[in-house]
């Protein structure tokens, strides 16, 4: 009875193809898990980007600059321009003596007038109950008002009943 066995050389081949085989199903599976890794990270970091709706008139070359100041700052901004400013203000309830250029809405608070990006930061983080920040009319040295001449100018904290306080000092 003359029964074949394979050869100790083709078993051995027949075992090498099986464990190549599982390396490549093991290492599809971590590069798999991986790009799924990053694509979560990606999309949380997008949504980590703080994003502003920004409203401003078409011909105010302040209101760009502060744009530029806050995407500069990492934050997204969606910019409307509106020669209906004063209806806007109104609107959403800020005070005229804290009235300044333009307004941003940004995580249920305004942005009015040339605040800096680190006081949006600031405010986001500690989220006070407030209205919002104002920068009252359009202080030289503030963002999107630079230029050789720098004025000493305080980021107002507006409270809901339209009250303030200083929430920073430049």
């Amino acid at each position: 009875m003359n029964v074949r066995r394979p050869t100790q050389k083709k078993n051995l081949s027949a075992a090498v193809f099986c464990r190549k085989n599982h390396t490549r199903k093991y290492l599809l599976k971590i590069i798999l898990l991986i790009m799924f890794a990053f694509v979560i990270a990606v999309a949380n970091a997008e949504q980590k980007v703080p994003q502003i709706t920004v409203y401003k008139s078409p011909t105010c070359g302040c209101c760009t600059k502060w744009v530029k100041h806050l995407e500069a700052n990492g934050f997204k901004v969606e910019a409307h321009n509106t020669k209906e400013m004063k209806s806007i203000k109104q609107k959403i309830g800020i005070n005229g003596k804290h009235q300044s250029c333009h307004t941003g809405l940004i995580g249920g608070y305004y942005i009015e007038g040339h605040v800096p990006a680190q006081d949006i930061k600031r405010l986001l983080a500690e989220k006070p109950e407030a209205a919002g920040l104002s920068v009252p009319r359009m202080p030289m040295g503030s963002p999107g008002m630079e230029g050789h001449r720098k004025d000493p100018y305080s980021v107002l904290l507006i409270q809901k009943n339209g009250d303030s306080k200083v929430f920073s000092s430049y």
